[in-house]
């Protein structure tokens, strides 16, 4: 019984979470197993342009640590706000999502030329939380019991606990820089007088994705299902170590 609920559960995730958390407990498997190890995956654009290892273009997206409390809780927050933005706002647009997961990777690997930034997983998953933070602003969180506050605000609590826990705070900043352009040439500046739509999702990728029938395993999370109020709801979050 408990296998086929986590098999229901699992079936039931919109494709993009399900395909990018999957591939991360994955290849954490892989590692935790020694069937490959972290060497293998980080980035270094020494070995991708002259080597032509152009797998550690992806799969420094997907390494997040051994196993342990760190793994899981960055599994958390990228479940829960990769979800809550495929089933939300990206709901019917699962192109004009994977586009986003294009432009966000694009922008953090070109910063990760000039940067020692070995895995971008971690700053992958604090612009996935900004993205969503910024178009649930009157959402109230709750960090640990200690503090209350509004969505968009959470991005700078998660930076400000990893100073406290003395983590570099790099990771984060680009993160949040990277979801901030994104937020605002999709849903700021179009909206400025002589604004427009300057981030077009692909025709192939919408032909790729695009479906027009929904999926009917599709089972969104309770915080988005039709009539549910943004205003009201509360939610208890709490930090992933860095």
């Amino acid at each position: 019984m408990a296998y086929q609920g986590f098999a229901q559960e699992y079936l039931g995730m919109p494709a993009v979470t399900r395909a990018y958390t999957t591939a991360c407990v994955l290849t954490t498997a892989a590692v935790q197993l020694e069937f490959i190890t972290p060497f293998q995956l980080y980035f270094n654009p020494d070995l991708i342009f002259r080597k032509f290892q152009i797998w550690r273009l992806i799969t420094n997206f997907l390494f997040f640590g051994p196993l342990g409390f760190s793994f899981f809780f960055n599994m958390i927050f990228l479940y829960r706000y990769c979800r809550m933005l495929e089933e939300g706002s990206f709901r019917g647009r699962t192109a004009d999502f994977v586009f986003m997961f294009l432009f966000g990777g694009f922008l953090m690997t070109l910063f990760g030329l000039f940067a020692s930034l070995f895995f971008l997983g971690q700053a992958f998953t604090i612009m996935l939380v900004y993205v969503w933070s910024r178009r649930n602003p009157y959402i109230r969180m709750n960090f640990f019991g200690l503090l209350n506050f509004q969505a968009p605000f959470l991005p700078w609590v998660l930076m400000g606990f990893s100073l406290l826990l003395g983590n570099s705070i790099i990771i984060d900043l680009l993160g949040i820089a990277v979801g901030h352009i994104y937020y605002f040439l999709e849903d700021v500046f179009p909206n400025q007088p002589g604004g427009k739509k300057l981030l077009l999702t692909p025709g192939f990728l919408k032909m790729v994705f695009d479906t027009p029938e929904e999926d009917p395993n599709y089972n969104p999370l309770p915080e988005d299902h039709p009539g549910h109020q943004p205003r009201d709801q509360d939610q208890n979050e709490q930090q992933h170590p860095q």
